[in-house]
């Protein structure tokens, strides 16, 4: 089922998502060269509980971290650990909060002072085709619309949609109904209804689609090695305009 939410629900969940928003302003500014995952995991942790929110992914089915950071070949669920960021690391930082009975969830992914594997278009073009599939999530759409906008800029640039990794509902619950693929036809699935909160999440690789998990049965990673970027953001549908709840 997917759920219809009331504008005092959105309200709530445009709260979690702002915290969402803020810790994510925390994590950015420890991205520098000879920092540890951990710290970075540590310090936004603290943040999220200081301001009145609970770290939605420590603990989910077993994950052992607030904050999912992903390096370089990693596509998502990395756990910070020990290691040290250097000097061009690609990283992918997912922060989940929930706040108040409710759930925000964003992804942004940065690179770690100067850009030496050229990864800026990868990047951009992720980040782009999240906005794509954010302007198709109006009333009257239907699902795959978004999906389809993803893997249509995407693919046009040259670059593979991540299949194994979906987006989804987001409400009271961090994973709710629908599943919202990142590749599709157009003019499929559920239809866009206001009232509907979607986490839209792209995962996109330089290299080919296919990924696998690690001994850790939570990191994946490109299979050919090459380069991720993971951008999300949740998004609530009205009767105008998609309403992003997860901006500072």
């Amino acid at each position: 089922m997917i759920y219809i939410r009331s504008a005092e629900e959105i309200a709530l969940m445009r709260e979690a998502g702002r915290l969402v928003a803020q810790a994510h302003g925390v994590a950015k500014k420890l991205l520098t060269p000879g920092m540890r995952g951990d710290i970075i995991d540590r310090e936004v942790e603290t943040f999220i509980q200081d301001n009145g929110g609970s770290p939605a992914f420590k603990g989910f089915r077993g994950f052992p971290s607030s904050v999912c950071l992903s390096l370089n070949n990693e596509v998502v669920h990395g756990i910070p650990g020990r290691s040290v960021l250097k000097e061009g690391d690609v990283v992918s930082l997912d922060i989940g909060v929930e706040k108040d009975g409710y759930f925000g969830d964003s992804a942004w992914t940065y690179i770690v002072g100067k850009d030496l594997q050229k990864a800026s278009q990868l990047l951009a073009v992720t980040n782009e085709s999240l906005m794509k599939g954010i302007a198709k999530a109006v009333e009257g759409n239907r699902l795959f619309d978004i999906s389809h906008a993803v893997q249509s800029l995407v693919e046009g640039h040259g670059f593979s949609v991540v299949r194994e990794m979906v987006g989804h509902g987001i409400g009271t619950k961090m994973h709710e109904e629908p599943q919202i693929p990142n590749y599709g036809p157009p003019g499929k699935g559920p239809l866009i209804k206001a009232g509907m909160v979607f986490a839209i999440e792209p995962m996109v690789n330089q290299g080919t689609h296919e990924i696998m998990t690690m001994k850790d049965g939570w990191t994946a990673v490109t299979r050919d090695g090459s380069l991720s970027a993971h951008f999300e953001h949740c998004v609530a549908i009205t009767d105008g305009e998609p309403q992003i709840l997860t901006l500072p």
